[in-house]
């Protein structure tokens, strides 16, 4: 299965949440990175791990597929 084929083939319901929480984390340290003002350096550093974090997640559970591929 190439990964066109399995980025567009049907994901499970978990994944989906997953991958949608995924989106929220990357969205909100987006936010988080963006302010015009000045916040605390631990603030900023946890913000840059939850980006990283969240394009993960939502990235490997697009990848995931229902059907087992053929070997």
């Amino acid at each position: 299965m190439s990964i066109q084929e399995r980025m567009q083939s049907p994901t499970p319901p978990f994944f989906v949440k997953l991958r949608n929480w995924g989106l929220v984390l990357a969205a909100t340290s987006a936010a988080i990175l963006t302010t015009p003002v000045a916040l605390p350096a631990i603030v900023v550093k946890v913000a840059g791990y939850l980006a990283v974090a969240g394009a993960v997640a939502g990235t490997v559970s697009q990848a995931v597929t229902e059907n087992q591929p053929e070997r």
